[in-house]
């Protein structure tokens, strides 16, 4: 996952780190490290921040998107 990806889109929809999280259901710490690249998220944890995004899968994890 592209570092910058996940919380440019997340900023883009102007969603907190907590609001994402609730509507995710993936916790406002392992988002952050996410964000951070202090975790490498799993495949489920890409899929569930991707549908809560409104995103593909592809779109969060590509390099060209700048998601994760």
């Amino acid at each position: 996952m592209a570092n910058g990806n996940l919380k440019m889109l997340r900023e883009r929809r102007a969603l907190s780190l907590s609001e994402l999280a609730l509507m995710s259901n993936v916790s406002r710490g392992t988002i952050n490290r996410i964000e951070n690249g202090k975790q490498k998220p799993s495949p489920s944890t890409i899929r569930k921040l991707a549908q809560a995004l409104n995103v593909n899968v592809e779109e969060l994890t590509s390099d060209q998107g700048r998601l994760i």
